[in-house]
């Protein structure tokens, strides 16, 4: 069996803009200015790495309380409209029904996570959904995708990991995955590090994602 595991923001859905806004908003709340580029730069972390940075705030509870207000304001803009990805249910689809072990592997909340995959109709295709609640080191750390694996019970070696950053892509690296970059978020330059490069989900499928497994570890 081969295991596809997914990273969430900028892979399954096109959420950097929502993301943005949530934090634009958190920072008019508490009377700071935020800009894009330092969002760009810390896509894809965690929030306990990203409040520091932008807020100055380094205890633990503040972090917590700030984190989860920027997240509640983002499900309130993306509730009612789940911005999917383009290719990405079909790709997911396709998968399952070719025997694929599916996985999710993100840095967000579980809360944003399960409204995502239930406005896309397709948590019923993934055996291990792994978030911010299991993790306890972030990307580029490899800890995701290592516990996204065991939860799908496929061997690292045998997975494939679809990232939009370059610390996913590192992190997938460090797994011993095969690592998929999608350009969107960051430029293929930038993800350059990854095994194969695309730049829309509809240019992967079951047959290409196998082979590129097959080809880096398993023949």
């Amino acid at each position: 069996m081969f295991g596809l595991v997914f990273d969430m923001d900028g892979v399954l859905i096109d959420s950097a803009r929502p993301h943005w806004r949530s934090w634009q908003l958190l920072a008019e709340e508490l009377g700071h200015e935020l800009r894009e580029d330092a969002f760009v730069e810390t896509f894809g972390r965690q929030n306990r790495d990203i409040v520091p940075l932008f807020f100055g705030h380094h205890d633990d509870d503040s972090i917590r309380r700030l984190g989860d207000r920027k997240e509640e304001l983002y499900r309130e803009l993306v509730r009612d409209r789940i911005p999917v990805m383009d290719g990405a249910i079909e790709l997911v689809v396709a998968c399952r029904e070719a025997g694929f072990a599916l996985g999710v592997g993100s840095s967000g909340p579980q809360e944003n996570i399960d409204l995502a995959l239930r406005g896309m109709h397709i948590e019923q295709h993934f055996a291990a959904v792994i978030t911010a609640r299991q993790v306890t080191r972030g990307k580029p750390d490899p800890q995701v995708f290592s516990l996204a694996a065991s939860g799908i019970d496929v061997p690292t070696c045998r997975c494939a990991i679809v990232e939009d950053a370059p610390a996913g892509v590192d992190a997938a690296l460090a797994a011993g995955a095969t690592a998929i970059g999608l350009t969107g978020t960051h430029t293929r330059e930038a993800l350059s590090a990854a095994h194969h490069v695309v730049e829309s989900l509809r240019d992967l499928s079951p047959q290409s994602i196998r082979e590129l497994i097959e080809c880096r570890c398993v023949a």
